[in-house]
Parts: C-alpha cells; structure tokens; sequence
C-alpha cells in the first residue's frame, strides 16, 4: 500500500509541478516583455525630444564647415593690410573662433563624425600656413590668389567632412 499511496502522491504532484513550471515562464516572459515595451516607450519618447537637437547640431556643424571652407572664408574674412602673416593669422583666428563656437555640438555626433571635422579644420589651417610659406605669396593679396588658386585644383577639407555628416543624419532615419 505503501508504493500504491507514493505513486498516487506522485500522480497528484506531477500537474502541480507543471502547472508551476508553465506559469514561472509564463510570467518569465509576460515580465521581460514588459521591460521591453517600458524601454521602447522611453527610448520613443527621449528620442522625440533629442532628434531636434541632434539635427540642429548637425546644421551648425554643416554650417561651421561651410563657414571655414577656404573658398567662403576669404571671401567673408578681408584682408585689414597687406602683410600675408597678419592676414593668415587673422584667418587662423577666424577658423578657431568659429570652432570654439560649435565645440558643444560634439555630444551629438558620432566620435567618427567629430574626428573628420577636426581634421577638416586642421587641413584647412594647414593650407592656409602652407599657401602662406609659398615663394609666390608676399602679400596678403597674394595669398588670397594662392589658397583660391589652390581651391580650384581640390576639393575642400570641408567637403569630405560635410559628406560624412550627410551620411550620418541619413542614417538617423
């Protein structure tokens, strides 16, 4: 009687067992589910605040880039004398205002992104300091020719880094 009545435990145990097994992954999931769907909601809603403010740093740093390409930094930044070194330093100083201007911006673009824009800037004060130690260049006249004629042969460092951001914000959507 004694294995009869074990057997008959066991017949009693084995639905409870996996009726508790079935409801413990049931709420396993019904619970991760629901994490995912909390997640989703704030990530929706954070995004809809921070998607205006990452297209907005993308503008200014387009807007940046623009402002230091070679060809409309001398047109907009004149010459206050003929002396070629005050002139480039005055066009130096202009790149650097303009970068200090949208350092912030950093936050909401890619590491990758932020890198081709200081190397952007940096290539193009390095053209500027080499159309500067040209021969050809001896005055400030002179160097507006050189870095234009310059420009004409190349693209800007602007460009590339301009691409970069176009290709970033389409990947937003």
């Amino acid at each position: 009687m004694d294995s009869n009545r074990i057997i008959d435990l066991f017949l009693f145990t084995l639905p409870a067992l996996i009726t508790g097994m079935i409801a413990y992954y049931f709420f396993k999931t019904h619970t991760a589910n629901e994490d995912g769907r909390r997640r989703f909601l704030l990530k929706k809603d954070l995004q809809t605040t921070s998607l205006p403010l990452r297209l907005q740093a993308y503008e200014r740093l387009t807007l940046f880039l623009e402002r230091i390409s070679p060809n409309k930094l001398l047109l907009r930044v004149k010459p206050t004398s003929s002396n070629k070194d005050d002139y480039e330093a005055l066009l130096i100083q202009n790149i650097q205002q303009e970068m200090e201007h949208n350092l912030t911006q950093q936050i909401y673009v890619s590491e990758k992104c932020w890198s081709v824009i200081s190397t952007a800037k940096s290539a193009t004060v390095q053209l500027i300091r080499k159309a500067n130690l040209s021969e050809k260049t001896d005055s400030a006249d002179k160097l507006r020719e050189v870095i234009l004629t310059e420009m004409m042969e190349r693209h800007s460092p602007s460009d590339a880094a301009i691409s970069i951001l176009k290709e970033e914000v389409r990947e937003l959507w």
